[in-house]
């Protein structure tokens, strides 16, 4: 009897191996098929909460889980509205602090406050480079309106939930599409609340009769210019002081920084075939999002999502509506394949650095070879002497913003050379 359980006892050791072994290459497999953690595709990234006629609202997935590596960003969530000419988002409030950036278009905003306070902002966005934003406290009833006759409207929240990781918009009104939160009392709470039958309640506020087709309403324009009259442009003809700008003939960027959001706001704009040179931020984690055109990125980081001296290229093929993510220290290079810009937000932004590896101004390494003793350092550093380092990086006589076909041929020519380089320990992690 001992006998005939052996072998069964083998089988079943050997099914489980062969169960573990298969269930570790699917995990491998899983692991391997995400080859660029930072790149969210527009194709299969974005959740739409709502869409119809007059526009939609779609929530990128959450950071964390594309990958362990954005966990920093787990309180945070990218939201995009889009609406036809002549519309409204009906009020409503949300379980997160936003900030709203105009991508094209112009909006009408309304905050209404307690004690009967009402505050209005026109945004617009005249250029890439002058854009405009505005906070919304979380719990704040708010509705936007697209006032042109003519433009879409289009914008990019950056949403902060106060109350868990996922986001929650709270509307008033009952439509095709939702009902109101209203509704969901007992109905001896609305009825001593309003002070009224329960049945007149339903009627004025929650009728099928009359109901919008959704959140996103057709506005006359009569309506549209009473709620103009309130309205306090915020359109930005020229920079403010709180605004930082760079550019030349080859592209532009403006940053400016929310320190109570402790969030960093910017706009990009790059000519087709422009290069804006490796750089990296001292401290804050950049989600970058494509408005318009297309662009190729490279990141560089640690290799694998463990402790590690190796470090590998993550490349993506950016165009419309994609999202890419820059961690802090990790260095970026981006090339415009068509006229290009982006939004930007910037995570952890309050004294964050960016620091330049190439070109004229802002170098972090010719800054090395600039201190008294700097050439002996690069010298160190790197295999040629520190004066031959620095004759290299004085040839960019540009800064920021290059001519990306300069000795295109040439890197072609070396690229074999340094894919054979990939994989060099060259970053410390502590």
């Amino acid at each position: 009897m001992m006998r005939a359980r052996v072998p069964l006892l083998l089988l079943g050791i050997l099914f489980l191996a062969s169960l573990s072994a298969s269930f570790a290459t699917s995990l491998r497999e899983e692991e391997e098929s995400q080859d660029n953690p930072f790149y969210f595709n527009s194709d299969n990234s974005w959740n739409t909460l709502f869409k119809n006629q007059y526009g939609h609202i779609r929530v990128l997935q959450r950071f964390d889980q594309q990958s362990k590596r954005l966990q920093n960003l787990e309180d945070y969530r990218l939201v995009e509205f889009r609406s036809k000419p002549e519309t409204l988002l009906l009020p409503q409030q949300a379980d997160a602090e936003l900030l709203l950036v105009v991508r094209s278009g112009s909006a009408l905003l309304v905050l209404v406050k307690p004690d009967d306070r009402r505050e209005y902002f026109f945004l617009t966005r005249d250029n890439p480079i002058f854009f405009d934003h505005q906070k919304i406290p979380a719990g704040t009833i708010f509705y936007l309106v697209n006032p042109d006759p003519k433009e879409d409207l289009r914008i990019i929240q950056l949403a902060m939930p106060v109350t868990n990781l996922q986001i929650h918009d709270f509307f008033l009104s009952s439509t095709e599409a939702q009902q109101s939160y209203l509704q969901e009392f007992s109905k001896h709470i609305p009825e001593a609340s309003f002070n009224s039958k329960f049945e007149e309640i339903n009627r004025v506020l929650f009728a099928e009769e009359g109901q919008q087709e959704g959140v996103i309403v057709n506005i006359d324009s009569e309506q549209i210019e009473e709620l103009s009259k309130h309205a306090k442009s915020s359109s930005r003809k020229s920079l403010s002081k709180q605004d930082n700008t760079i550019g030349n003939e080859f592209g532009n960027l403006t940053e400016r920084t929310d320190n109570s959001l402790n969030v960093l706001i910017s706009s990009m704009e790059m000519k087709e075939g422009a290069l804006f040179v490796p750089h990296y931020y001292s401290k804050a984690i950049v989600i970058l999002v494509v408005n318009e055109g297309e662009a190729h990125v490279e990141l560089v980081g640690p290799k694998g999502n463990k402790e590690t001296l190796e470090f590998e290229s993550y490349r993506a093929e950016l165009s419309k509506d994609d999202v890419f993510v820059i961690p802090a220290a990790y260095p970026v290079a981006i090339k415009a394949t068509s006229n290009v810009n982006f939004t930007g937000f910037g995570i952890n932004a309050n004294n964050n650095n960016r620091n330049l590896l190439a070109g004229k101004t802002d170098n972090v390494i010719s800054s090395i070879g600039r201190a008294l003793d700097g050439k002996d350092v690069l010298g160190l550093t790197f295999s040629g002497s520190g004066e031959e380092v620095m004759k290299l990086i004085n040839k960019q006589s540009g800064s920021y913003f290059v001519d990306g076909h300069h000795h295109q041929q040439e890197q072609q020519k070396g690229s074999h050379q340094q894919e054979q380089q990939k994989g060099r320990k060259g970053a410390f992690v502590y």
